[in-house]
């Protein structure tokens, strides 16, 4: 699919007729010729890639919603856990690539992409998706995760001929960010939980979802060191005893389509509700799908950053 507007197209025709007809020396022949490719450094090292590529798949469901912000049209997606925010992929002449974790190589060899995008999920495929198309890797470095997500934006920017748009957007949303961290300075102490199968893990910065710490202010309740991408998994006496003034919660059963009890079943107990945040109604709930699937995208950080200012300006 074409992501070249007839209206640039027409203007850059009109600009070439113009030169040639003005009688100089200058013809079109002497205009440096577009760069066809772009040299693009990610997270597992450079790849040529076309300008404005015409078939694009995504693992990366952050990347998906950035494109889809910016108005570039992608062709292949893991539609198994689409999320409600990017149902308008689901089906129709959108190909099914596999599931978040495992490609299907067949059909994306099948259609020929330009460019695939990939992030932590299927990491471990790049060398095999890179035999089929040029892949780059967008995944959001959590050590720096809000200079990693402008870099990698500026990158799609750069490839699709948005960088206007790209970095439009990213200064609004430095406006919210700096907005938030203004009242969250005030706003006392929170911890992040993700709850699963009736467990409860904990998330501090630097971490996944180390967002809410390392990019918006709040203060850490404790010093959570989270191994891997679950967490630390914490029990509800510990909760008890940090007794937080924010509790943020994540329900990854209903992110991924599972069952399981509720987040807030979970934490409906004694322990949890004689915190400060059960006290004064400061257990913010948050978008399972939003934070656990698609994460750093232009148009769904926006929302990740909305729902925390709501939470530390109550």
């Amino acid at each position: 699919m074409s992501h070249v507007r007839l209206a640039v197209l027409s203007a850059a025709a009109a600009t070439t007729l113009a030169l040639t007809a003005c009688g100089g020396s200058s013809t079109a022949a002497d205009e440096p010729a577009a760069a066809s490719t772009l040299s693009v450094e990610h997270a597992q090292g450079t790849t040529e890639v076309p300008v404005d590529p015409q078939t694009v798949f995504t693992f990366d469901l952050g990347a998906l919603d950035t494109l889809d912000t910016l108005g570039i049209e992608v062709d292949g997606v893991p539609q198994g856990t689409l999320p409600e925010q990017l149902s308008a992929y689901r089906g129709g002449d959108i190909t099914d690539i596999g599931s978040m974790k495992e490609p299907d190589f067949e059909a994306i060899a099948a259609a020929a992409p330009d460019l695939i995008i990939i992030s932590g999920r299927v990491a471990d495929s790049y060398d095999e998706l890179s035999d089929i198309a040029p892949t780059i890797d967008l995944s959001v470095d959590a050590a720096d995760p809000m200079a990693s997500f402008t870099e990698n934006t500026g990158t799609l920017g750069k490839i699709f001929g948005v960088e206007d748009e790209a970095a439009d957007r990213l200064a609004a949303l430095d406006a919210s960010i700096a907005e938030t961290r203004e009242a969250a300075a005030s706003a006392g102490t929170g911890l992040v939980l993700m709850t699963t199968a009736g467990e409860v893990t904990a998330y501090g910065a630097g971490s996944r979802f180390g967002l809410i710490h390392d990019v918006l202010g709040v203060e850490p309740a404790a010093d959570v060191r989270s191994k891997g991408t679950h967490g630390e998994a914490v029990s509800f006496e510990y909760i008890a005893e940090l007794d937080p003034a924010h509790l943020f919660v994540i329900d990854r059963d209903a992110a991924v389509g599972e069952a399981g009890a509720a987040g807030a079943a979970v934490l409906d107990n004694e322990l949890v509700n004689k915190t400060t945040a059960a006290k004064n109604g400061d257990i913010t709930y948050l978008d399972s799908a939003s934070w656990y699937l698609i994460g750093y995208g232009l148009n769904n950080l926006d929302a990740m950053v909305s729902a925390v200012s709501d939470a530390v300006a109550a």
